[in-house]
């Protein structure tokens, strides 16, 4: 154990640090986009209070295109795109691109479900008190969608993960670079095992922090 500590003991903390870095700034990108798309996709729904039947349909037609092509096609599909935003299309900063397309409309959807769920006659007890859209999005919709809207960023989060792996492929660096550098292309099963596993603890905090915060939103 202490011979592979110190032969990659480095190397792993940093593709940790790296999944770290690809994970946290994609999601937080991703939920600053996600959930203003999540909200016009409420509101201009059926029945919504900003019905618009074009708009909504613009926006899901979008969405479901972006979230029908598989993450790995995706990242090479968008390379220019990527290049001309970030200048780079490797490291941590050429991955974040592909990853913030992939992951916002699947928040968006995400958030939209948990938005939906939002008992109706709630929202319109506050509307016949002459309380304004603004007010009732922020402070009634989203209020009790709190929970519901933590679950479905858990869920992302974790997908979000697996691509950050997958990125690795194209050099974005992290455990998915160094599981494929080292453990597939060169032999060395004892570096891909310990990414795993690395990967797994990852998934199973955050879904138990995820589960925990949950409980305790709905509780309140």
């Amino acid at each position: 154990m202490s011979t592979f500590l110190n032969e990659w003991g480095d190397t792993i903390w940093q593709g940790f640090i790296d999944t770290l870095k690809m994970t946290s700034i994609s999601l937080i990108i991703s939920v600053i986009i996600g959930l203003p798309l999540a909200l016009l996709l409420v509101l201009t729904r059926k029945g919504g209070e900003a019905e618009n039947r074009i708009v909504n349909a613009i926006l899901n037609t979008v969405i479901n295109i972006i979230r029908s092509i598989p993450f790995i096609i995706l990242l090479f599909f968008i390379l220019p795109f990527t290049k001309l935003v970030a200048q780079t299309t490797i490291g941590v900063q050429g991955v974040i691109v592909p990853l913030v397309v992939f992951t916002a409309p699947y928040i968006a959807r995400l958030i939209e479900s948990a938005l939906l769920e939002v008992d109706r006659g709630v929202v319109e007890a506050y509307q016949s008190m002459g309380i304004s859209t603004s007010k009732i999005i922020w402070y009634v919709i989203v209020r009790e969608a709190r929970a519901s809207i933590v679950l479905g960023l858990t869920i992302a989060t974790i997908g979000l993960i697996g691509a950050t792996a997958m990125a690795g492929l194209v050099g974005a660096g992290g455990l998915g670079d160094i599981a494929y550098q080292y453990g597939h292309l060169r032999f060395q099963p004892d570096v891909m095992y310990t990414t795993i596993i690395i990967l797994i603890i990852m998934v199973q905090a955050i879904q138990s922090i995820g589960n925990l915060l949950a409980r305790k939103l709905r509780k309140n």
